[in-house]
C-alpha cells in the first residue's frame, strides 16, 4: 500500500461513469461510437471527431510507463509520503494518463516497465487509480 493521500475527485455527470467503474474496482474509459478513438480524459464527446455517441468500455488495465519522475520533497498534504512517483502510463488501449506508481522502490522504475492498476479508496464513493508494476 502506498502512504500517498487519497482525495476524493469532483465527479461531475460526464465523469460520473469513470469514478463509478473506480469504486467496483474497474477501469472504464469512453471509446468514440464514430471513430473508434479511446478519450482521455473522460467525458461525453469524441475531442478526435466531435461526436457526442460514446460507450463506456472496460479497459484492461495495463500499460507501460511512458514517463516519471520521482518528487522527494511534497507539500501540504504530499509533504510526509515522499518519496513518490508522479508519471504518464501509456494504457494498452492508447490514451496517457497521468497517475501515480505505487508499491515499489521508486529507484527501481524504468521507462517502459508494464505496470497495472490498482485503486485506493477514498471513502467516499470512490477510488484513485495509480499503477504498479506488473
Amino acid at each position: 500500500m502506498s502512504n500517498l493521500p487519497v482525495p476524493a475527485p469532483r465527479v461531475n455527470s460526464e465523469t460520473q461513469p469513470f469514478w463509478d467503474g473506480t469504486a467496483e474496482g474497474r477501469l472504464v474509459l469512453p471509446h468514440c461510437d464514430r471513430c473508434a478513438f479511446v478519450i482521455w480524459y473522460p467525458r461525453s464527446f469524441c475531442p478526435e471527431c466531435g461526436c457526442t455517441e460514446v460507450t463506456w468500455k472496460a479497459a484492461s488495465g495495463f500499460g507501460t510507463i511512458y514517463s516519471f519522475s520521482i518528487t522527494r520533497k511534497g507539500q501540504g498534504e504530499y509533504r510526509h509520503a515522499t518519496p513518490y512517483v508522479l508519471a504518464y502510463v501509456e494504457l494498452d488501449e492508447g490514451p496517457r494518463v497521468l497517475t501515480n506508481v505505487v508499491e515499489d522502490d521508486p529507484d527501481a522504475l524504468e521507462v517502459g516497465q508494464r505496470v497495472r492498476v490498482v485503486f485506493h479508496d477514498t471513502g467516499q464513493g470512490t477510488a484513485l487509480y495509480r499503477f504498479c508494476r506488473a
